[in-house]
């Protein structure tokens, strides 16, 4: 099983998440504590009801933090999904986040 971090929790990478962690151990990364605190209590932060079945009825190996180091410790791989509205500019500040 791998472990899969996944940087940013909107529709794209929420959906992902989903997917991945029926078969992966998945930790989600945002700066919405909302959203985090919704996801670990399993509610979906946005409108989708597959998302939410997912959530609700399928054997996820799934959680959400807001902690960086907690998301990316340990051997993994790492899905980063931009907001819609700054993907113009991920080629510049995902690799400038990463050096942090």
């Amino acid at each position: 099983m791998k472990k899969i971090a996944i940087a940013g929790i909107g529709y794209v990478g929420l959906s992902n998440a989903m997917l991945l962690a029926q078969h992966n151990e998945v930790v989600a990364l945002d700066i919405i504590s909302e959203k985090i605190e919704m996801l670990n209590r399993g509610k979906s932060p946005i409108e989708d009801a597959e998302i939410s079945e997912f959530l609700n009825h399928r054997d996820l190996n799934f959680t959400a933090t807001l902690d960086k180091e907690t998301a990316y410790r340990g051997g993994l791989t790492t899905l980063l999904s931009p907001p819609h509205r700054l993907r113009h500019r991920a080629t510049t500040s995902i690799p400038a986040q990463l050096r942090r």
